[in-house]
């Protein structure tokens, strides 16, 4: 059976370290390719995926929209395509559910037809700032991020995201709140092997696929944003800033503990810190962490999402 996995980011990664491993796969496919390979497997365009025989395209990306309309240009049989991230949509994608079980298992399949959720839009949302391809990889938590950037208004300070990976949810921030500097902090080269000792290959590598220039391409804004490239704290260093708003999302435990030590105390009172991952059981570390610095500096004034991974929204 040919099987092609359409993304090579953390969606495609996931599946190679917990269903599918990457021998089955006969190759990767990217509108936007990094890289000629990825986990060891040839990495294609769409447009050579058309030329090709395949059984079934998984498709790992939030981008679920775009993808469908990509391939429904080139003549990709929808009947192929399988939508592992579906997660805001007025309606079902998936047509291949048997196929997709045979490859996958049934139980995986399963989790997957419960995981897909009809949502409304809120009242109070009046323009649509945020576009179809944002709000669709996590509804709620961007609609969130939204409603928190309405309440900014008459607060002083910077904006910042630490983790910023590919930089979608820098573009939003950078959408959202067009009038403040936007500081972001990451190495754009994956983590440092220290941390991500027992972490699957593919979480691994998905996160090597980030560069910097990548992530400015895409703000709306990027005359507003400030790049500090390298391992954190180090790259804060003389950084004499207050801040209305941060993202953290850094993954592991040492890195978001680094975070909420180095951030927090800087944040202007008002403002919110977002810290993604924090019900995450696939990184228990983020949680980890923030027990930690409530046992170094009191109980965090904090609300939890019900988004895809469990944001934890502190109140500073």
């Amino acid at each position: 059976m040919e099987i092609y996995v359409y993304g090579t980011g953390c969606g495609a990664g996931e599946l190679v370290d917990t269903v599918l491993p990457a021998g089955r796969i006969a190759a990767f496919v990217d509108s936007s390719p990094r890289s000629d390979l990825f986990l060891g497997r040839p990495v294609i365009s769409p447009e050579e995926l058309a030329g090709r025989h395949y059984d079934l395209i998984l498709v790992t990306t939030r981008s679920a929209t775009a993808v469908a309309a990509r391939c429904e240009a080139l003549g990709i049989d929808p009947d192929r395509l399988f939508f592992l991230k579906n997660h805001s949509e007025l309606r079902e994608r998936n047509r291949c559910w048997e196929t997709a079980e045979a490859v996958l298992g049934p139980e995986y399949v399963a989790r997957l037809r419960g995981a897909q959720r009809l949502i409304r839009r809120p009242l109070w949302s009046e323009r649509e700032i945020l576009g179809e391809e944002d709000l669709e990889g996590d509804y709620v938590r961007l609609k969130t991020l939204e409603a928190l950037c309405r309440e900014l208004d008459g607060l002083p300070g910077a904006i910042a995201e630490l983790g910023v990976y590919r930089g979608g949810f820098a573009r939003c921030l950078n959408a959202l709140l067009p009038e403040r500097t936007l500081y972001l902090f990451d190495t754009f080269a994956g983590f440092s092997e220290a941390e991500t000792a027992g972490f699957g290959e593919g979480f691994v590598s998905a996160h090597r696929n980030a560069a910097a220039e990548r992530v400015l391409a895409q703000l709306p804004h990027p005359e507003r944003a400030v790049i500090r490239q390298g391992l954190f704290p180090a790259t804060a260093e003389g950084l004499e800033e207050r801040f209305a708003l941060v993202s953290l999302d850094v993954d592991l435990e040492e890195s978001t503990l680094q975070g909420l030590r180095w951030f927090l105390p800087r944040m202007n009172p008002g403002g919110y810190m977002l810290l993604h991952d924090y019900n995450s059981p696939r990184l228990p570390g983020v949680r980890a962490a923030v027990r930690r610095w409530e046992a170094e500096c009191g109980r965090l004034h904090a609300v939890p999402l019900c988004d895809v991974n469990g944001t934890l929204v502190i109140v500073v």
